[in-house]
């Protein structure tokens, strides 16, 4: 069961309204990095979960989540709403689809569930959910770039810290599970290359990078993986 609370975790100002820069907001509502995908994509990632607290940790953030689209959506109305009909307001998604926030990225491409990363696997499942926190804030952090209007700013800084929150909630239960920096895990057993580096970037200088991805003790460097084959 769920409660919709009117009173926002983080109050939302806006005091020049903007409706071009409302557009782009819409990749935070509608988009592949925005919080609709966030919320719906932790949530069903719950119901694959046998582990009742990481279960609850997830349900947390996709409910948190879900407050953040609010926040987004009031954004997106209030640069919209009580505007004066300008050439600049014309030229936008807004001027077809009415005042407010529609499931559309910034381009007026439609949400799609193709966004949502999710496959069954805790291990997976947490690691994508810490690339999709990656990118929600840096698309953030290039929206409070543009961003003229402060009210407009302290609300984006606000959905941009929870960003970098919950990657570290992720991060801190993979290495619950002692997964933080196991690269294996699932049912099949990899092959004996799991341990070796092919270098296949080359250049006529002979200068090879070498760095602890590809050197000892966990790598075992091969300079020229077609002679090490035969």
């Amino acid at each position: 069961m769920f409660f919709h609370k009117k009173d926002p975790v983080h109050t939302v100002q806006v005091n020049e309204a903007d409706p071009v820069f409302a557009q782009l907001l819409l990749e935070q509502f509608g988009g592949a990095t925005g919080e609709l995908s966030a919320a719906l994509q932790y949530w069903v990632q719950s119901f694959h979960v046998e582990d009742p607290s990481i279960k609850d940790m997830l349900q947390d953030i996709a409910v948190e989540e879900f407050g953040h689209l609010e926040m987004v959506g009031k954004l997106i109305e209030i640069h919209t709403k009580n505007t004066d009909q300008t050439a600049a307001y014309n030229s936008t998604l807004f001027a077809v689809r009415g005042m407010g926030p529609h499931f559309l990225d910034s381009q007026g491409n439609t949400w799609t569930a193709s966004y949502l990363n999710e496959g069954g696997d805790v291990v997976r499942d947490l690691r994508a959910n810490i690339a999709a926190e990656a990118g929600a804030r840096q698309t953030y952090e290039s929206l409070i770039k543009l961003a003229t209007d402060e009210g407009t700013k302290k609300t984006l800084t606000h959905l941009l810290t929870r960003e970098i929150s919950h990657t570290k909630m992720f991060m801190n239960a993979l290495d619950a599970m002692g997964k933080l920096t196991d690269p294996m895990f699932g049912n099949i057993q990899p092959d004996e290359t799991v341990e070796l580096y092919y270098n296949l970037s080359t250049d006529d200088s002979g200068k090879d990078e070498r760095g602890p991805w590809n050197s000892e003790p966990d790598f075992k460097y091969i300079a020229d993986p077609v002679a090490s084959r035969n």
